[in-house]
């Protein structure tokens, strides 16, 4: 990439020099995993493609931004989280005097660090430099992964024409379809090769069914204790299960015989890769980010989503379940009944498990965190050559 600028010495003489200069490109999409993952798998793809690039990340102290960037290897800059309150009270009266405040510390952050264009993934830290990126006229990318776009997307979709979305089911103005940006490590999984490693990994045996259960990195109550709870049933069909509690959960597991199918405990999975590759069936939750990896890597699953905000994480499992690569059932229905009467029979069907994959597949999008990536590299190109017309 190349960029104008005045030869030092020779300011007076108005002669100006090509040099080479960084892409700076500031990605926003902090607070939650759902917003940080694919701001990181985003930021990855650009650097794959520019490596010289200078990327910064917006983030708050409220969330997992400061556990996940930096360990991604960005530099983090946290601006007040700004969130806005669906009730009305002292909260939601407070809401401008700290927006306006985010937006001035997170402006001060895009002028630092020489912003040629903002990439927003919606949540709490995405309103902020979308305002701050339009008072400086700068492009703002934006990518909005769930099927009901969030406040910060909606708002932001009206200030550009630069929109992406998980489907063509997210209705917003300038939409176009994209998915989800990922980890390479999950595109480009081969369950298959992986398997019996993965399996030895935890302990599981190389053959027969085995069963992942995970709510995410925080947990989920219901999935666990439903689960937890279906231990007979499920030993008694010859199911193995590689549980991810959550960090803030545990679950008792009764002992068993040494003929029982392993029922293997963890409380967190850094590297999901793994427990993909060992498993034929996922019970989850449906979002946004975890219906994408499982179907890039066509697993199939029942999805238990979240039962706040009016059933939103709901929606981001429908193309799936449409499509045949998965089982969807409310947060209020799913116990250990609901498994023994309704998953165990798919469970213990091979041809039903392979046909659900393969539709779990079809519904899959590897590729968009390249895709993404190429079209903020190519959206500064434009803008630095629109800059060097005007000079």
């Amino acid at each position: 990439m190349r960029a104008l600028s005045r030869r030092p010495g020779h300011r007076d003489r108005g002669r100006f020099v090509i040099r080479e200069a960084a892409l700076r490109i500031v990605v926003a999409g902090g607070h939650s995993a759902g917003h940080i993952e694919p701001a990181m798998n985003l930021a990855d793809a650009v650097r794959r493609l520019a490596p010289t690039a200078e990327i910064t990340a917006l983030g708050t102290v409220r969330g997992l931004d400061t556990t996940l960037i930096p360990a991604r290897g960005y530099q983090l800059e946290l601006i007040p989280p700004v969130p806005f309150s669906r009730k009305l009270d002292i909260n939601l009266f407070q809401t401008p005097t700290r927006l306006l405040d985010s937006i001035r510390v997170a402006g001060a952050v895009l002028d630092q660090s020489g912003a040629e264009i903002v990439v927003g993934f919606g949540g709490y830290v995405a309103l902020p430099a979308y305002v701050a990126a339009r008072r400086r006229r700068l492009p703002i990318v934006v990518h909005e992964a769930n099927a009901r776009p969030g406040l910060a997307n909606r708002v932001a979709a009206r200030m550009t024409s630069h929109v992406f979305t998980a489907t063509s089911r997210v209705r917003l103005p300038h939409a176009i379809p994209l998915g989800i940006p990922m980890r390479p490590s999950i595109t480009g999984l081969d369950r298959r090769a992986l398997r019996s490693a993965a399996r030895r990994r935890f302990g599981l045996r190389g053959d027969g069914v085995v069963l992942l259960v995970t709510g995410g990195s925080q947990g989920a109550g219901t999935i666990n204790a439903a689960v937890s709870g279906a231990v007979a049933a499920l030993r008694a069909a010859d199911i193995q299960v590689l549980h991810i509690t959550g960090s803030r959960h545990t679950v008792q597991i009764p002992a068993g015989r040494p003929s029982d199918p392993p029922y293997v405990v963890v409380d967190y999975m850094d590297e999901m890769r793994y427990a993909y590759a060992a498993a034929d069936f996922t019970v989850c939750r449906s979002g946004a980010m975890t219906c994408a990896e499982l179907s890039a890597v066509g697993m199939p699953a029942t999805y238990v989503p979240l039962p706040q905000r009016g059933g939103e994480q709901a929606l981001n499992a429908e193309p799936i379940v449409a499509g045949g690569g998965a089982l969807l059932v409310d947060d209020s229905e799913f116990d250990p009944a609901w498994i023994e009467t309704n998953l165990i029979p798919v469970l213990t069907n091979p041809e039903q498990i392979a046909a659900m994959s393969a539709h779990a597949s079809a519904t899959g999008a590897p590729d968009a965190d390249t895709a993404l990536a190429r079209y903020v590299l190519a959206t500064v190109t434009r803008e630095r050559r629109h800059r060097r017309r005007a000079l």
